[in-house]
């Protein structure tokens, strides 16, 4: 129709410069659409921009290529009048647990409309959640699979829980009432166990939520040494605005952090990806301070066992020793009994061999002093001169050795009864004397 009309319109101004104003022509394309698309149809896009304002939402819709190009395909701009919007909104968010949000698929229900002075729009009179809740879900397994393509997916299960889980790095936002039931639950306990808390404040809602929890895990990584356990609380109310816990990056911090995360994001209907690929899920902050308290009270549990089995295997091995020591009491006597007579014949034994050492010692050295007296004797000057013998001295010198004399010497020589004098006139060799 579209077409006629131009052909129409050159015949009509052929050889003119008459032309369409601006609006004319808008006009015309409007009453084509009009005609073309006079009721409303259902349409599959991506939702790039989602806003509200006066109770209207106003929403761009893509399309991308298939593959991973993501190249732009086509692009149109949308709205849910506020009557709509009252209805279709609880209603979308009830049955997908999430609100309209960019990156989403939709299926909606509109109306082509064409504006002289604003242009192409889409009205949105209709939508089908359930399209929405299986492109969620297919979205979170397509995350899941790329986990498991990398062997992430199941790490930060496989750490073991530390035997005690005192320091707790908590995630959450900041003044949430979550955070505070998690907290008073732990200090307030009844068993009065201590722990050491320190809040790690996050984005726990909205387009935020990826950077915000990233930002608070590095936060903490920073830290590790200084924490047993990671704890991502996120307080009750509704289930809505959780698609930023579905997120390839926030999954791939959560699942290789090197301390096990306990996550209580406060929703029980579904499990986001950081809850399926954390150490542990649980419903609640509140559920999770009772997982925590649970495990410190079964260590608590085990202590106490093993104390009162020390307790008793002491008990029972003073008993034990007692008996012995009874035992032992009675038997001492005799004991010491026996050992005095032993010892007493062996005092006797070494009383007579002592005695008998003794004498054969004194023996000996009377021996051997009357062998040191008669050489004492032998060797008395008296006694060598009584035998025959002279010394010769030459002034106070003895003289030993005739090669010391000289001729003119004057010797002393002392006998048994006297002494002469005498002087040197030759000296002669042993040699000269023997011929």
């Amino acid at each position: 129709m579209f077409e006629d009309y131009n052909n129409d319109k050159d015949d009509e101004l052929t050889g003119s410069q008459a032309a369409l104003s601006l609006y004319e022509l808008n006009a015309l394309v409007r009453r084509n659409v009009e005609s073309a698309l006079d009721s409303p149809v259902w349409m599959e896009a991506e939702l790039a921009q989602v806003s509200e304002r006066g109770g209207h939402c106003y929403l761009e819709f893509v399309q991308k290529a298939s593959d991973r190009s993501g190249t732009l395909l086509a692009k149109a701009r949308g709205q849910i009048w506020a009557r709509t919007w009252a209805v279709v909104r609880p209603y979308f968010e009830r049955t997908t647990g999430s609100p309209l949000a960019p990156g989403m698929c939709v299926m909606v229900r509109v109306e082509v409309t064409f504006h002289e002075l604003y242009g192409y729009s889409l009205n949105v009179v209709d939508i089908n959640p359930t399209y929405t809740l299986g492109d969620l879900a297919r979205r979170r397994q397509e995350i899941i699979d790329e986990l498991r393509r990398e062997g992430v997916a199941d790490m930060n299960k496989t750490l073991p829980l530390p035997t005690l889980m005192q320091r707790i790095a908590v995630i959450s936002s900041d003044g949430a009432a979550g955070w505070g039931d998690f907290r008073a639950q732990l200090s307030e306990n009844p068993h009065h166990l201590a722990f050491a808390l320190k809040l790690f404040p996050a984005v726990m809602q909205g387009e935020r939520v990826e950077s915000s929890v990233v930002s608070a895990l590095n936060r903490i990584y920073a830290e590790s040494d200084r924490w047993d356990v990671v704890v991502i609380i996120r307080g009750g109310g509704a289930t809505t605005d959780l698609t930023g816990f579905d997120s390839l990056p926030l999954a791939e911090h959560v699942a290789q952090f090197p301390l096990p995360i306990i996550t209580g994001i406060g929703h029980e209907r579904d499990d986001t990806v950081i809850d399926l690929v954390s150490h542990t899920r649980v419903k609640t902050p509140t559920a999770a301070a009772e997982f925590i308290l649970h495990h410190q009270l079964s260590l608590l549990g085990q202590i106490e066992g093993t104390e009162q089995r020390i307790a008793s295997a002491a008990l029972a091995r003073v008993r034990h020793h007692h008996v012995q020591l009874v035992q032992i009491a009675k038997g001492l006597p005799s004991f010491v009994a026996l050992c005095c007579r032993t010892n007493m014949a062996r005092l006797d034994s070494i009383d007579g061999t002592l005695r008998w050492q003794l004498a054969n010692r004194i023996e000996r050295e009377k021996h051997r002093l009357q062998m040191a007296d008669t050489q004492l004797r032998a060797s008395n000057p008296d006694h060598i001169l009584r035998l025959g013998y002279s010394i010769v001295r030459r002034g106070e010198a003895v003289v030993t050795d005739a090669g010391t004399l000289k001729p003119s010497d004057t010797l002393n020589i002392t006998f048994m009864d006297g002494t002469a004098v005498a002087t040197v006139k030759e000296i002669k060799s042993r040699e000269k004397i023997s011929q």
